[in-house]
């Protein structure tokens, strides 16, 4: 579940993690109150959209199509971004009223943007530097790691791909917890070398795990991390994606979804607790279990077409969910062909069958079906499909299945 730059603010700001003072808006009468009561004479308006790049991205309507798509890639492009310096009540205004309701195309969002709905009002402080940071979790070692780099306020992909070297990454055992040593090994990595300085880094490090930890996070970003005169660290944005599967021991955090955010087709399939993910080929896949979803997109990849989604349904879906993961794909226009791909064991293959029937009878069916059954029931779930007088296409292997719907597809 992803949070607003405002929103993971708050957050951390609940564990003594240093951040600039900021006030979210809906309006731009909002926007000028937050100014008021912020004080200046400087502030910064930030677009609030789940994208990252707000700075070079562009408004659809205010700049042409050709810079557009500039913003689309991370060009720079003329026109005012959606993160601005305001240097009077009348510039926050103005930006406001340019930026709330209007849609902003960054390098994240694609060229078909986001809408801006909330805007975070910030006031400035006196940057001598801009650092990068974020925390994640290695699997590969089952600890938290720590990636720093000087070069803040850039897009990490482009450092790692021109400079990887500059990126310092530093892992932390969580059952010991961020130690003194690693938070001094983060601080020298970053060139702060006064002893108060180094100190006052190594707390703020302690207090962005505890965060990470405490909150279930996915993931944290803070670029740019920024060390004032005075050498103390401030967050200047921060991106914030917690545990889906842990939401739910958060209920706080668990209002703070932003579902405008979402896409349409991934809320409906969270309501029938399914795992649903859009992509961008034209095979919609239905499968039970994520390894075997991954396999399966995986193969339609290697058979010449590009699946349209991730789903899984689960290992022990019902009809009605069944029912609605088919209809969430056949929904999606992009879908020229349907691949049912179940494995059963604790899901049972005559349960899929019948769902598939019903979806197909309430929905319709517009373009080929492939269904492979496996396991539990699978020869009834076969004999429930083929006495339907549906135009299913049978496979009994994987391969056979990506190959008919792929040759279904490119026949039709």
């Amino acid at each position: 579940m992803k949070l607003h730059e405002y929103q993971a603010k708050s957050l951390l700001g609940r564990y003594g993690v240093p951040l600039l003072p900021g006030i979210p808006a809906t309006t731009p009468d909002e926007a000028v109150a937050a100014a008021e009561k912020l004080g200046g004479p400087l502030w910064v308006v930030k677009s609030q959209i789940h994208a990252g790049g707000r700075g070079k991205g562009r408004f659809k309507g205010a700049v042409s199509d050709a810079e557009l798509a500039k913003a689309a890639k991370g060009e720079d492009a003329e026109g005012k971004g959606g993160v601005r310096l305001a240097r009077s009540i009348e510039d926050v205004r103005e930006a406001a009223a340019e930026m709330l309701g209007n849609v902003l195309v960054t390098k994240q969002t694609g060229i078909e943007g986001k809408e801006v709905r909330t805007l975070y009002i910030e006031g400035g402080c006196a940057i001598d530097k801009e650092f990068y940071l974020s925390v994640l979790l290695d699997r590969s070692n089952n600890k938290v790691l720590f990636m720093a780099s000087k070069f803040g306020g850039m897009d990490i992909e482009d450092v790692a791909e021109s400079n990887p070297e500059a990126i310092i990454k530093v892992h932390v055992d969580t059952a010991v917890g961020l130690t003194d040593f690693n938070g001094r090994e983060l601080a020298y990595a970053l060139g702060i070398t006064d002893r108060k300085a180094v100190n006052r880094a190594v707390g703020f490090f302690r207090s962005v795990f505890q965060a990470y930890m405490e909150l279930d996070c996915a993931m944290l970003e803070i670029n740019p991390l920024v060390l004032d005169k005075d050498g103390n660290l401030f967050v200047l944005d921060a991106k914030m994606e917690i545990d889906s599967n842990a939401v739910y021991r958060h209920k706080d955090i668990a209002e703070m979804r932003d579902v405008h955010e979402e896409e349409a087709t991934e809320i409906e399939a969270s309501e029938y607790g399914l795992n649903f993910i859009k992509l961008d080929g034209n095979i919609g896949c239905m499968v039970n279990g994520a390894g075997l979803a991954m396999a399966t997109m995986d193969i339609i990849q290697f058979k010449g077409a590009s699946p349209a989604n991730f789903l899984d349904v689960g290992g022990g879906a019902k009809q009605d969910q069944v029912e609605a993961a088919f209809r969430i794909i056949t929904n999606d226009p992009s879908v020229e062909g349907i691949l049912v791909n179940i494995f059963g064991g604790i899901m049972k293959c005559d349960v899929i069958a019948k769902g598939v029937i019903e979806a197909v009878k309430q929905v319709g069916l517009e373009v080929p079906l492939v269904v492979r059954l496996s396991g539990t029931n699978a020869e009834l779930g076969k004999k429930i499909i083929d006495e339907s007088g549906l135009p299913v296409i049978s496979a009994t292997n994987l391969d056979t299945a990506a190959q008919a719907i792929v040759d279904a597809v490119k026949g039709a």
